[in-house]
């Protein structure tokens, strides 16, 4: 229905909503309960999102398997369901069953 998202401009708008709706989301809970605790695990919870999305798009196509290219984050999940479910069949495989 939707193809890959071609035009520069409209890619750069998306990516700064997205920033704009996460700064948002951030200011409106720490407004709700203004506290270092509340600023700090604001701060621990995006630097570990942005860290997994590194992992699961520079990380393991670098390091783990480089002829998996991934499309998203939906795409990821796939993957990692498809490639235990290989693992299980492999050990399967090289022990006869």
């Amino acid at each position: 229905m939707f193809g890959d998202l071609q035009n520069s401009r409209l890619i750069v708008t998306k990516g700064l909503l997205f920033l704009l709706a996460g700064m948002m989301a951030a200011g409106l809970l720490f407004a709700d309960l203004p506290t270092f605790r509340t600023a700090a695990l604001l701060v621990l919870s995006i630097w570990c999102f942005c860290r997994f999305y590194y992992f699961a798009f520079y990380v393991i196509e670098h390091y783990v398997d480089s002829s998996y290219k991934f499309a998203g984050l939906w795409s990821f999940a796939v993957y990692l369901t498809r490639r235990k479910d290989d693992s299980v069949s492999e050990r399967h495989r090289m022990s006869g069953d």
